[in-house]
């Protein structure tokens, strides 16, 4: 396409916009890069004592962004892999819509967020179960969001296990938050 002008400013202008919004597009991530942060502590910080079994035992706020196209649903699984009986799950939320952008502090059992379902946690209940290792050695405890491709199928209460085997094949990111706690 010529462009004629008077002054000649007209095509350096337009030249100048073009070149910009080529470089925009071109410098534009298609694919996020799918991110989970809270603002009670920062990743391999220490979880704050009102989050455990110590304190109040509530869920942190949690935030997450870079939610990738074609996302369907998104799920939550929070686990202490350094507990002495094996990994234990304090948390699974699962089927949250992908347009939300976090939880608050103090989800409860109850709470329904975004159409979400809260699963069965290690000891047995519904909904989050703050740190509570052992006296001794610090524990680290997993924050791990999926994005998903689908909506799970899965009835209330379903166990991580449950939500990891729904999973498979359907996971377009994923991100993980790490805390510490220790007594």
């Amino acid at each position: 396409m010529r462009l004629i002008s008077y002054t000649g400013v007209t095509v350096q202008v337009v030249g100048l916009s073009l070149l910009l919004i080529l470089r925009a597009n071109a410098t534009a991530d298609p694919n996020p890069i799918l991110a989970l942060t809270s603002s009670a502590f920062e990743n391999q910080g220490t979880i704050p004592e009102q989050y455990t079994c110590s304190g109040r035992n509530e869920s942190p706020e949690l935030r997450w962004t870079g939610i990738p196209g074609g996302t369907r649903s998104l799920s939550l699984i929070l686990d202490d892999p350094d507990a002495p009986i094996g990994t234990f799950v304090h948390w699974v939320i699962y089927n949250l819509s992908p347009t939300t952008t976090g939880l608050p502090e103090g989800v409860s059992a109850t709470a329904s967020i975004a159409d979400s379902e809260q699963g069965t946690n290690g000891s047995g209940t519904i909904g989050y179960t703050g740190p509570c290792p052992p006296p001794g050695k610090p524990h680290h405890y997993h924050f791990r969001l999926y994005a998903l491709d689908q909506k799970l199928k899965l009835k209330a209460g379903a166990t991580a296990h449950q939500v990891e085997a729904a999973i498979k094949g359907h996971v377009l990111g994923r991100a993980e938050l790490v805390g510490i706690f220790a007594r």
